[in-house]
């Protein structure tokens, strides 16, 4: 099969098209044929030497597939409620660049109706990182106030639209007037451009100086501590990278007096049963919210797979709002 490996750590141009033996899915697994490959921040990280592969894991870069099941574990798929011929989306612990991914069943779901391959391959990453994150670990109650770091990212494209659809006022920074007003245009309530307004000050100034209840970060570093200073009474503040640095300082006094919670988590290492939990959770709250077109895919571009490297040119850029895909 035809693959996108890292031919060694650096820069866009380190990845090429090479060819692997064609993985053989185990018990609990199937095997998809990828039409189509997410590209996630992770794979840069990978790509520069900064995010170890975690053991037993694929070296192929790549964390979410869509495509046809071709083979895999009969008892497994029945149980779950697919079949060879079925079109799904999964989230893979590495492997995803290539023609052929092997996936646990559980961490597979359904290709919503009217779909493209394309369009199912944005959704895996972010949406199981956002509902564990935001839902599971945060415990975002309709009603609240949720802080997103970083709007127009995948992440942030993903959460926007879920918070909005399960209840929540969505606040959202983000590094341009045109990517506030994208995010405004995905269902944000408010956004702020963190290059010429302070968002600790404009999030209070939003929430009548109450503060507020969630903050997805996606920065850390010197973020922290104005999080710490925005958030309400019991807010929760949850890291899930630290493109800011991994040292931070805040006011320990306002943990206190707020009783704050600030906690974190990385999602690839985690074990098949804590995704298989997720999938099933984003299946029964989320999917039907996707079918109804409630929530909707956000693709910036799609590359043919021997273009990686623009992919992640562009995605060091910075310059793109919601998703990008290659195509095999």
């Amino acid at each position: 099969m035809k693959v996108v490996e890292i031919t060694s750590y650096g820069a866009p141009d380190v990845l090429r098209l090479g060819e692997r033996v064609a993985p053989v899915a185990g018990a609990g697994e199937v095997l998809i044929r990828v039409a189509a490959s997410g590209v996630n921040r992770p794979d840069v990280l990978q790509r520069t030497g900064n995010y170890p592969v975690p053991p037993g894991a694929s070296d192929i870069p790549g964390l979410e597939v869509a495509g046809e099941i071709v083979a895999g574990d009969a008892e497994a798929m029945k149980a779950a409620g697919f079949k060879v011929g079925d079109r799904v989306c999964a989230l893979v612990a590495g492997g995803g660049y290539a023609e052929l991914c092997v996936a646990p069943v559980g961490q597979c779901l359904p290709v919503p109706e009217g779909w493209s391959d394309v369009e199912a391959a944005s959704l895996p990453e972010t949406f199981f990182t956002v509902w564990s994150n935001v839902f599971d670990r945060a415990r975002l109650q309709p009603g609240e106030t949720l802080l997103i770091q970083g709007g127009s990212s995948g992440i942030g494209v993903t959460a926007i639209q879920m918070a909005k659809a399960l209840g929540a006022t969505v606040l959202v920074t983000a590094g341009s007037d045109d990517k506030c007003a994208a995010c405004l245009a995905l269902g944000a309530d408010h956004a702020i451009n963190y290059k010429t307004s302070d968002f600790a000050v404009e999030a209070k100034k939003l929430t009548g100086g109450k503060g507020v209840n969630v903050i997805l970060d996606m920065v850390a570093g010197s973020y922290v501590a104005r999080e710490v200073e925005c958030l309400a009474e019991d807010g929760r503040l949850v890291i899930i990278a630290v493109q800011g640095g991994v040292k931070a300082e805040a006011n320990a006094g306002l943990i206190l007096r707020k009783r704050l919670t600030i906690t974190g988590s990385t999602l690839r290492p985690r074990s098949t049963e804590f995704k298989t939990a997720i999938a099933r959770a984003l299946q029964e709250k989320v999917w039907p919210l996707l079918r109804s077109g409630a929530i909707k895919p956000v693709v910036h571009s799609t590359f043919a797979a021997f273009d990686a490297a623009k992919a992640h040119a562009l995605m060091e850029s910075n310059q793109h709002v919601g998703k990008i895909v290659l195509t095999w």
